[in-house]
C-alpha cells in the first residue's frame, strides 16, 4: 500500500505521515529531506541556492549522510530547500529514488508537496494535509524553540508566505491538492486528533474502494 501525504509548510505531514506509516505497518520517506539535502549541500560548499546549475549537480550527487546534520532543519536550509525543488532538473532527478522507495514490496507513505499529484499519482490513498498559515507559523514557532532555534513569530510568518507562494506557483509539480485527496484541515485540531482523523479518512476511502471494486466485479 502507498499513502501520499501532501501540505503546505509546517503544516504538520511529517508528523502526520511518521504516525500513519507506524499504523500501518509502512516504511516512512519525508521526500522534503531530499530537497534540504541539497540546499545543505550547497551552502556547505559555499554556493548560493539561486545557482541552478549548481543545484542540479547537488542533486545528481545526493549525499544521503547529510540527513542526519543538524543544520538539515533550520529555517535557512528550508528556505533554500523551498529555492531549490522549483528547478525542474532537480525534481527530475529525485524523482525516481522517491518512486522506487514508494512501490518497495513493504509499501510506504510519502510526506511532501506533490506525491499525490507527480510522484505517486496511484497511490491507495492521498492525505492532503493543511491548516491557517497563522497557525502553521505559531506551531513553527513553538518547535523551533523546542529546537534551541527560536525565531521571531513574524519573520516566520513572512517566510511561510513566500513559501506558499513559490510552492503553489512553480511551473513544475507545484502545490496543490490532487483531485482525488482527502482534505484535511488541521487549523482547530491538536496532533493526535489530526492522526486520528487522517486514519478514519484513509479507512474509510480504502473501504469504499473495496466496496467498487467488488460490485464492478
Amino acid at each position: 500500500m502507498i499513502i501520499a501525504v501532501d501540505g503546505p509548510s509546517a503544516s504538520g505531514k511529517g508528523t502526520l505521515a511518521r504516525a500513519l506509516a507506524e499504523h500501518f505497518k509502512l516504511e516512512h520517506l519525508d521526500t522534503g529531506s531530499l530537497y534540504r539535502c541539497v540546499a545543505l549541500s550547497m551552502q556547505l560548499a559555499g554556493h548560493n541556492f539561486q545557482d541552478e546549475a549548481l543545484a542540479i549537480k547537488a542533486a545528481h550527487h545526493l549525499v544521503p549522510e547529510l540527513i542526519n546534520h543538524p543544520a538539515l532543519r533550520t529555517e535557512t536550509i528550508g528556505a533554500g530547500a523551498s529555492i531549490v525543488s522549483a528547478y525542474p532538473a532537480v525534481r527530475q532527478a529525485l524523482l525516481q529514488f522517491q518512486r522506487d522507495f514508494a512501490h518497495s514490496p513493504s509499501g510506504a507513505v510519502l510526506d511532501g508537496r506533490d506525491i499525490g499529484t507527480v510522484v505517486c499519482p496511484d497511490a491507495d490513498a492521498k492525505i492532503f494535509l493543511t491548516a491557517a498559515v497563522d497557525v502553521r507559523a505559531r506551531r513553527r514557532e513553538q518547535e523551533l524553540i523546542e529546537c534551541g532555534m527560536p525565531q521571531p513569530y513574524l519573520t516566520i510568518l513572512a517566510d511561510l508566505n513566500k513559501r506558499d507562494e513559490r510552492d503553489a506557483s512553480r511551473p513544475t509539480a507545484p502545490l496543490k491538492a490532487a483531485p482525488d485527496a482527502l482534505l484535511l484541515d488541521s487549523s482547530n485540531l491538536g496532533k493526535e486528533n489530526t492522526i486520528v482523523e487522517a486514519i478514519r479518512l484513509i479507512n474509510t476511502h480504502l473501504l469504499q474502494k473495496v466496496r467498487l471494486t467488488s460490485e464492478q466485479s
